[in-house]
């Protein structure tokens, strides 16, 4: 089952390949869709709240972040504690993530109320934290990625749009900056190990192996260089860049987009064809449990990976932000 977050609420299909989609949930942009190992159901993250379903998207629960605009969501490795980062730039954790695992460890209470959240106040004393701001999002700035890896639990990564990349070691409490190197206006962080980090900037695609003490940029010598998101699967870094902002996205060439594909970690890149190319750029991906990788653009399009080309699945009725494999 692949469920599709979109400009337009979270749509449903049963495949990467298909004619038509249906709307599981009415709540506006959508930025994100994911689901955590060892946790039961899948977070919706969107500009109307932070939704979590537990039954493939039939229903839907507003799990009342204190903040309306939810950008990212972490189920951090350990299994404890449920991390959401908002517009303004604020971040929350609950330690009771509203649902029992998928384990059957334990069960939690509802979290719905929001009594359970509470703001990691040391985001906000990090010293660039009067710079986080732009123009175009409200002169404000939004946690829009955060990620971790099972090999270091404690440590959180989150990337700012716009704020650069920063790095906790204690479960969020306290945070070190990480944004020298890597260009500030942070779009999502690709967490491949404890210390090995891809980054997707407005300005570039960025690599740490050292947790964020220095940045390589990947992207020297591209033409396309705003950076949405990549992707990992079976050794391949997958990676798609329009030439400039969504502002540019129109036009007889559109985006005038490019999809890049490596297999040695961004230290060459090769532009590959696909279905809508260079119109639309990819925005988000998945991979469903044939192993293809699926991916959708900015104007609704899913395009997934066979026999080594990537070919047509369908379309989506709004731009798709986000995907995810059920």
């Amino acid at each position: 089952m692949l469920l599709a977050g979109t400009y337009d609420g979270v749509y449903r299909t049963d495949g990467p390949r298909f004619e038509s989609a249906e709307r599981v949930l009415d709540s506006g942009r959508v930025m994100r869709v994911r689901r955590f190992d060892g946790r039961d159901g899948v977070f919706a993250t969107t500009k109307s709240g932070l939704y979590r379903s537990t039954d493939g998207g039939d229903s839907w629960t507003n799990l009342d972040v204190p903040r309306e605009e939810v950008y990212s969501v972490l189920g951090d490795p350990a299994g404890e504690r449920l991390y959401a980062g908002t517009h303004p730039a604020h971040l929350y954790v609950s330690e009771d993530d509203g649902g029992e695992r998928t384990d059957g460890s334990r069960t939690s209470s509802d979290v719905s109320d929001g009594k359970s959240w509470r703001e990691l106040e040391g985001l906000q004393d990090l010293p660039s934290r009067d710079q986080w701001h732009t123009p175009r999002h409200r002169d404000e700035a939004h946690v829009r990625s955060l990620g971790a890896h099972p090999d270091a639990p404690d440590r959180v990564i989150a990337g700012v749009e716009v704020g650069g990349v920063h790095v906790s070691d204690d479960r969020g409490e306290t945070w070190t900056e990480r944004r020298s190197g890597v260009h500030d206006d942070v779009h999502h962080v690709l967490v491949r190990g404890p210390d090995h980090y891809v980054a997707s900037c407005g300005g570039g695609l960025y690599r740490t192996r050292d947790a964020g003490e220095s940045w390589v940029r990947l992207d020297d010598g591209a033409d396309h260089t705003y950076f949405r998101e990549a992707f990992a699967h079976d050794g391949t870094l997958y990676a798609a860049a329009a030439r400039s902002s969504p502002g540019t996205w129109s036009g007889e060439r559109g985006a005038d987009a490019a999809l890049f594909e490596s297999e040695n970690d961004g230290d060459t890149l090769d532009a590959v064809t696909y279905p809508g190319d260079p119109e639309e750029v990819v925005l988000s991906w998945t991979a469903d449990d044939d192993g293809r990788v699926v991916a959708g653009t900015n104007d609704g399009g899913v395009v997934f990976r066979s026999s080594g080309e990537w070919v047509e699945g369908g379309r989506m009725p709004a731009g798709v932000a986000s995907l995810c494999w059920l």
